[in-house]
């Protein structure tokens, strides 16, 4: 057997042996159009389970990409055809991955799929590093097949008469079979990339969750709001919240928004049953997700921010100093901010 013919049967094998994470992590994707498109419509602004509220949630504690998040949950119609072009990348990508089409270039599209679920959502996961997980194996999955290509089973192996890549070298890097390299330059472009990934999974790793050293810690757990801008004027109480940390699936829940002095006194207190019936027109809302009143709460989803504006007479009355703002999550937890009135 000759060498060539050595290295024509080595792909071959390699493309058989990774059919299974192929196959698997095709299916990942195209599910997401599928189950996004097809089972149910989540591509629909202002409903239930749409895809860009969700996209929202990525926002909080996002990496590299925070900047990209946020401009677009700021510009709906934006956000929408982003979230159509996703889906249908998502889709032919996942259905070319599961047939062996053009291999090597979907791998490419895996990896991007996966390196941006991991810094958009690495983050996310309540019961153990969900997302994180799925994102950082789809880098991994896209780069392995990348190598691999599609192998015995593939509409690449198939087609590979017709399409002749043999007279036009490049074809390889797109489609499977022997790379047009040396096993030298392979050995080293598949160590060096798999040192790379290694790295990345540490740093992700390290970086969203503790998991290499220090307290381990999950952002998905308990929900967080930051509360700035707080001010006072005339009878008018404003003040942004943020929510930055919780499950992205279920929002917090406040039954309480109160004002105190700095002495302990309670200026005001707005319990569960006035903040279900609280305007909407004094809730600015900056993003896609939004704070709105609940059956029994103000309910504020992850990634959402909103200035809150509070009217009550007594706040006319008040002498300069310092004030407190209490929010109140139904679990009990709570979250305070000092504002100064001069």
């Amino acid at each position: 057997m000759t060498q060539e013919e050595e290295q024509i049967k080595a792909y071959t094998l390699a493309g058989i042996f990774t059919l299974s994470l192929r196959l698997i992590v095709g299916w990942t994707y195209f599910s997401a159009f599928w189950r996004r498109l097809i089972l149910e419509n989540k591509l629909i602004p202002d409903t239930v389970g749409y895809i860009g509220e969700k996209f929202n949630h990525f926002l909080p504690n996002s990496i590299g990409i925070k900047p990209i998040i946020e401009y677009l949950v700021s510009t709906p119609d934006l956000l929408w055809w982003a979230m159509v072009i996703f889906t249908l990348v998502e889709g032919i990508v996942g259905l070319f991955y599961i047939l062996g089409f053009f291999t090597r270039l979907m791998s490419i599209g895996v990896f991007s799929l996966a390196f941006g679920i991991l810094l958009g959502s690495g983050w996310l996961g309540t019961t153990c590093l969900d997302e994180w997980q799925i994102g950082i194996l789809g880098v991994a999955a896209g780069f392995t097949i990348f190598l691999s290509g599609g192998g015995k089973y593939s509409l690449d192996y198939l087609l590979k008469g017709k399409i002749n890549p043999s007279q036009h070298k490049w074809l390889f890097w797109l489609t499977s079979g022997e790379l047009p390299i040396t096993m030298k330059q392979f050995n080293k472009t598949a160590v060096s990339g798999a040192l790379l990934l290694f790295i990345l999974t540490l740093y992700t790793n390290q970086t969203f969750h503790n998991g290499v050293w220090g307290p381990l810690h999950n952002k998905s757990v308990k929900p967080k709001i930051e509360i700035s801008n707080a001010s006072i004027h005339n009878n008018i109480l404003s003040f942004e919240i943020y929510r930055v940390e919780g499950v992205d699936v279920y929002g917090s829940f406040l039954i309480g928004i109160t004002l105190k002095e700095s002495n302990g006194t309670t200026v005001f207190q707005e319990d569960g049953e006035k903040l279900a019936h609280f305007p909407i027109s004094d809730i600015q809302n900056e993003y896609i997700a939004k704070v709105v009143p609940g059956k029994h709460s103000l309910i504020v989803p992850l990634g959402s921010k909103a200035i809150i504006t509070i009217r009550n007479n007594k706040l006319s009355q008040l002498l300069p100093g310092e004030y407190e703002i209490i929010l109140t999550d139904i679990s009990g937890i709570t979250w305070k901010q000092t504002l100064t009135l001069n």
